[in-house]
């Protein structure tokens, strides 16, 4: 399966209450996000699964197949569309057999062996990043040439991550990426919806 991953949300409920976040996710679902990732590393099981739930209720008004983060258990808990691991979660080749064959399975990849791993063990997508200097996590710095020889080598859609904003994606023209993966520049914006469209539309062109 090779998931819609023009514009990517990456979900961050720092600061904000659980209203206000799904708030957030809704209007960034009406402004394009085409996939939705909960990515909440400090709520233990029974509070995440509580949200991912309430999550999923919001992204299935708008068709959004909704992605967990390293957690196959809630995933399959709470009826998700698939997981997310990164380099030190539970292998994607492991999430694959979890999940199964008609899951969405998404992946990191900070180099070219990695990318290539990922693909083979069943990744449908990949998250290569950080692009740029992020708050929301600590990351090496991952340069254009990278990105651009990862897009190059697989078969699977890329979707760059890591300090992406409607001002400085277009340098991501001519990559290969396949879309953007967003935290902040969303979840903060003042007008998630209206950040959400602009994004959408500097992807289309990062992408056309």
């Amino acid at each position: 399966m090779k998931p819609d991953v023009t514009l990517y949300l990456v979900t961050d409920s720092r600061g904000i209450d659980c209203t206000e976040f799904l708030k957030r996710i809704e209007a960034a679902c009406r402004g394009g996000a085409a996939l939705v990732q909960l990515r909440e590393k400090n709520r233990c099981s029974r509070d995440l699964l509580a949200l991912a739930k309430q999550v999923k209720l919001v992204t299935d008004k708008f068709h959004v197949p909704l992605i967990i983060n390293d957690r196959a258990d809630i995933a399959l808990a709470c009826g998700a569309a698939g997981v997310h691991g990164g380099s030190e979660d539970i292998p994607i080749a492991d999430l694959r057999r979890i999940m199964g064959e008609n899951s969405i399975i998404g992946a990191t990849a900070k180099s070219l062996p990695q990318a290539l791993q990922a693909q083979a063990d069943g990744a449908d997508y990949l998250g290569v990043g950080a692009i740029f200097p992020t708050a929301t996590k600590d990351a090496v710095l991952t340069d254009i040439d990278m990105l651009r020889n990862i897009c190059a080598k697989v078969s699977v859609p890329v979707c760059a991550i890591g300090g992406i904003t409607a001002e400085n994606c277009g340098v991501l023209s001519g990559s290969g990426i396949s879309g953007l993966a967003v935290v902040s520049a969303i979840m903060s914006a003042d007008d998630s919806e209206a950040a959400a469209s602009e994004l959408l539309r500097k992807a289309r062109e990062i992408i056309s």
